[in-house]
């Protein structure tokens, strides 16, 4: 076969020109025209790469959930809560079956994977020493007994096994046409505490001058019991109510409406003259639509500065959870949507109780018994030495059929 002859490119150039390209391999043209008849392109075999066809990858449902190790973010707080022991027993000048001890934690309420609960919140039942108006909810439990706080008291402990007694001396009121005189309040408090041996709350009608008049006798006939004496307030004589709590052997609760700074105030200036295992504070319970988010806000606050350190927020708490049937919608006749009066009113102190309950209260004052029966269930489980618990068990609920 005839060889190919080699075409030669027509260029003319100028000799001076191709004197200057003589050896030069590679040369660069600008602002040049070519005008090109055939062009020809040759270029080698495997020259250029083959780009290879991207193919998505195929769809994978997953099938379980990936598995990743988990561990608690376990802290060290620097401050911890006063422990405060309610009720002594003979050998301790009292007379009491058992004392009642609260506070004591290092850490938020029920953070068992940082620490155990040492004391488990307790629940006193309310008692009144005069009739007053009860939601019929309430009522029907105590029918028999509501006009007589010691057979009151002493049916609460015998029926519904109540850790503690708050009662009530409504009667004092300087409002009352007949107000109860001191004397007679402390003998209803002698007789109560001669019915029952469950430690005693004993409070007053809320009017400064009178609560002192009566806590002055009501010390004094109680003294060794360790009563709570609910409530000292910053419109009171705190040199006074302190020195007659601490000469007697009892413990005050401290009581401020929902601010940190008088609760702080409050507890340093009975810090003067009692030592912290005699106080007890309490910020103000607000019923569930009322404000619970408010004073929930201020007791959690309140819980975390003293185990942050700061040392006038360390003591334990006290709830009037009752304040939760003030809320019109726990006892008035409502529209049928809002369901029974009988099922609500109970329903609406359960609500309030645990919601408290987790921001760190160590006793609640309460009144149904079916709310008191809910709560002490919850902190049973609760305050179980059982750690984190099965995850699975927890994740259970949602697919949970009643």
């Amino acid at each position: 076969m005839p060889e190919r002859a080699e075409k030669k490119p027509d260029i003319k150039l100028p000799p001076e020109i191709l004197e200057l390209l003589t050896g030069v391999e590679e040369l660069e043209l600008e602002d040049v025209e070519i005008e090109v008849g055939d062009l020809e392109i040759w270029y080698q075999p495997g020259a250029l790469t083959r780009i290879p066809r991207i193919i998505a990858p195929t769809k994978v449902k997953p099938t379980s959930i990936l598995e990743a190790p988990f561990m608690p973010p376990v802290l060290k707080y620097p401050g911890e809560i006063v422990e405060v022991k309610l009720g002594a027993t003979k050998s301790e000048g009292g007379s009491r079956g058992k004392p009642v001890i609260i506070g004591g934690e290092k850490s938020p309420a029920f953070y068992t994977f940082e620490n155990l609960t040492p004391h488990p919140p307790v629940i006193s039942f309310d008692v009144f020493d005069s009739k007053v108006p009860l939601p019929k909810a309430v009522k029907m439990n105590f029918k028999d007994v509501v006009e007589d706080p010691v057979a009151w008291a002493k049916f609460s402990v015998d029926k519904f096994e109540a850790d503690m007694i708050t009662l009530h001396l409504v009667s004092i009121d300087p409002l009352n046409p007949k107000p109860s005189t001191p004397a007679e309040a402390a003998k209803t408090v002698e007789d109560v505490l001669q019915a029952v041996d469950v430690p005693l709350i004993v409070g007053g009608c809320g009017d400064p001058k009178k609560d002192l008049e009566v806590f002055e006798k009501v010390t004094e006939v109680a003294a060794g019991e360790r009563l709570l004496i609910s409530t000292v307030t910053l419109d009171m004589d705190i040199e006074k109510t302190a020195k007659l709590i601490k000469k007697h052997g009892h413990v005050a609760l401290a009581f401020s409406p929902m601010d940190l700074n008088q609760a702080r105030e409050l507890n340093r200036r009975l810090f003067e003259f009692l030592p912290k295992e005699q106080i007890v504070m309490d910020t103000t319970t607000a019923a569930l639509g009322y404000g619970l988010d408010y004073a929930f806000t201020i007791m959690e606050r309140a819980r975390l500065a003293g185990l942050m350190g700061d040392p006038e927020l360390q003591q334990p708490m006290s709830s009037g959870t009752t304040n939760a049937w003030a809320a019109r919608e726990a006892w008035q006749k409502m529209d049928p949507q809002w369901g029974a009066r009988e099922l609500r009113g109970p329903l609406w102190e359960t609500v309030t109780a645990l919601t408290l309950l987790l921001a760190g209260v160590d006793v609640f004052m309460m009144m149904h018994p079916a709310a008191v029966r809910t709560l002490q269930n919850t902190v049973k489980r609760l305050s179980g030495k059982r750690g984190l618990g099965d995850a699975r068990k927890i994740a259970n609920w949602i697919s949970a059929k009643f």
